[in-house]
């Protein structure tokens, strides 16, 4: 017993070790968007794909890490993806232009791509009973939440103090110690012997993204009605329906479309697309509000959204224990209504109020952010078997970080397209609250279906 507990334990302080720099990258960049625009020579649509360019890859690629972890084993797909992210953020840190800059944001994508499935694939093996496995999930989102928390102050601090790449720097020698722990972590049988990649569904999952991003940050530059514009679109409409036509006549698809058969899994993965487009979305345009509209240095921002982060990581870390007494159910809904309560007294952005009536919301959502990712992921994971863990992790997380993709997309276009600034302001707000709302409502259906007709234990 004691044997096996200390094996988990270090399983658990190896893979949240990877999540905290992934998560860390994430919400790091935010606050030094300013000064890499002013080093770097870029406007918010470059700024837009600085970000988007690593949660777009992410999130295009995580499928296939997780397919590539089920079949030559989690443990080597998950060192290889630590190691890829090390050096993408050392490219970033030394990065001479905006054009590598991005092309690093695509690789340090990859590398967190091949880790993040793999590293829940790894806990799921690691915490074969349910409740353990939900709490070990909590404390992996847990500490998602600490280096989200840390973000925002930890960019603003190095930026002022060693400029803004040393907050890519910084990634290299946390990967390289969790890549030494992964090291001494137990190898994971691989849970399917088909060597084969469906690499249709990789190509077109790409193309269907990328096309979908690039026409919502582009088109606010370049004009809705721009021929570019409406190509762009086609092809995304393309992209997708080819996407689903291919799944679903593949026998060993990258995005088995039987998944979503259950109702458990499929507003899982849905309240966690609209959790990350809402979040980050607002995320991105607070973090230009304050330094662009209020002029406002790196390091002031990170503190301004320290009321924010800090209780994401409250959040994440109560998510299991609240879990267990209220349930699934009851837990995502209230904080979608969090959400939507928070969001919605955000309106007093548009008015130019003082700080403290805008900090005032930020628990609300931070709060929300911090229960709905580990509650819906444990939800998620309970709903798949075992050989299929790490597809049904990285459907999750792509479903996340695609929702974030298109939320920085969503949020720098209205932004763009919409002046006076306080203008667009109201109507992302007004978004943000109504897709809260929706998504409190797709959940609370989808589960009450499954606890009436499929006999679901889930929550």
């Amino acid at each position: 017993m004691n044997d096996e507990r200390e094996y988990q334990k270090r399983v658990l302080i190896a893979t949240s070790l990877s999540y905290v720099i992934v998560i860390l990258d994430t919400s790091i960049v935010n606050v030094a968007l300013e000064p890499v625009a002013a080093s770097l020579g870029s406007d918010i649509a470059g700024l837009q794909w600085v970000v988007n360019a690593y949660t777009l890859t992410f999130a295009s690629l995580l499928l296939s890490g997780g397919a590539l972890g089920d079949r030559i084993g989690a443990k080597t797909v998950y060192l290889a993806g630590l190691l890829v992210f090390a050096c993408a953020s050392a490219l970033c840190g030394f990065a001479p232009d905006l054009q590598i800059l991005v092309v690093a944001r695509v690789l340090q994508g990859l590398g967190a791509a091949l880790l993040v499935p793999c590293s829940l694939t790894l806990i799921n093996h690691a915490f074969p009973v349910a409740r353990q496995r939900a709490s070990a999930i909590g404390m992996l989102a847990g500490c998602g939440g600490i280096a989200m928390a840390a973000g925002p102050l930890a960019g603003g601090l190095l930026t002022h103090l060693l400029g803004w790449r040393s907050i890519f720097l910084v990634n290299v020698p946390i990967a390289l110690i969790g890549a030494w722990l992964t090291t001494r972590v137990d190898s994971v049988r691989p849970a399917n012997s088909d060597k084969s990649m469906d690499v249709a569904g990789q190509l077109l999952a790409i193309v269907a993204l990328g096309a979908s991003v690039a026409v919502l940050i582009e088109g606010a530059k370049l004009g809705w009605q721009a021929a570019t514009i409406r190509v762009g679109a086609v092809i995304a409409l393309a992209g997708w329906v080819a996407f689903v036509l291919v799944e679903g006549k593949r026998k060993q698809p990258m995005l088995p479309l039987g998944f979503f058969r259950s109702p458990v899994f499929s507003a899982s993965a849905f309240v966690s697309l609209i959790s990350g487009l809402i979040f980050y979305g607002l995320f991105f345009l607070l973090s230009l509000y304050f330094q662009s509209a209020r002029a406002w240095s790196p390091l002031q921002t990170g503190l301004a959204f320290l009321p924010l982060t800090v209780m994401v990581a409250i959040g994440s870390f109560a998510s299991g224990a609240l879990n267990r007494t209220y349930g699934a159910h009851r837990l995502v809904c209230a904080g979608f209504l969090l959400y939507a309560l928070g969001f919605a007294g955000l309106v007093a952005l548009a008015d130019d109020a003082p700080y403290w009536r805008i900090a005032l919301c930020f628990p609300a959502v931070g709060f929300a952010a911090g229960v709905i990712s580990p509650a819906a992921t444990a939800a998620l994971m309970t709903a798949v078997d075992k050989a299929r863990a790490g597809v049904g992790a990285g459907v999750l997380n792509a479903s996340r970080q695609t929702g974030a993709a298109f939320g920085v997309a969503i949020f720098g276009a209205l932004m763009s397209a919409i002046q006076p600034i306080d203008a667009g302001i109201r109507v992302a707000v007004y978004l943000a609250t109504g897709l809260s709302l929706l998504g409190a409502l797709v959940w609370s259906v989808a589960l009450a279906v499954a606890t009436r007709y499929a006999g679901s234990d889930a929550c």
